[in-house]
This record gives structure tokens, C-alpha cells and sequence, in this order.
């Protein structure tokens, strides 16, 4: 009993691990025409979000950024993340 009980946990999150993966390919590919590391201007057309919320998402860390200079570098896979993650959008 135990045994198939494991086993059922084991194959959840099996099945659970590969549909995080599939998430972050599909994603991925979404986000093909974009570079590595993209800019506030570009997370607004990503998200087709306007700037005000650009910057409120990216100064609150809810996309994890670095501040270079005068401008905010966002890594791509970090605004793959905040959408796979399903946080809800706040104005």
C-alpha cells in the first residue's frame, strides 16, 4: 500500500517537473525575437503593458532586474518566470 502510494507521488511530480519545463520552453519561444537581457521598453511590448507599469513592476522586484547606469536591465529569462509564476498584474 505504501509502496504504490510513493510511486504515485514519485509520477506526480514527475508529470509536474515536465509540465514546468514545457512552460518555460513554450515561453521561450515566445520571447525568440528578444535578446538575453532586455530593456523597460522592450518588457512593455512583451507584456503589452504601458511604462508606468513597467517601472512599478521592475522598482517593486517583482521582475528581478539590475540598474545599470540610468537603465534597468531585465535578464529575459526573469520576465519568463514572473509569467510562469502566475503573479497577478497590479496598477
Amino acid at each position: 500500500m505504501e509502496e504504490n502510494t510513493i510511486n504515485n507521488k514519485i509520477t506526480a511530480q514527475s508529470a509536474s517537473n515536465k509540465t514546468i519545463v514545457n512552460n518555460e520552453l513554450k515561453a521561450n519561444e515566445m520571447f525568440e525575437n528578444y535578446p538575453d537581457v532586455v530593456s523597460v521598453e522592450d518588457l512593455m511590448q512583451m507584456l503589452q503593458i504601458g511604462q508606468v507599469l513597467a517601472y512599478k513592476l521592475v522598482k517593486r522586484g517583482e521582475i528581478k532586474s539590475r540598474k545599470v547606469g540610468r537603465e534597468y536591465k531585465i535578464p529575459k529569462i526573469n520576465v519568463i518566470s514572473y509569467l510562469l509564476n502566475g503573479t497577478e498584474v497590479k496598477s
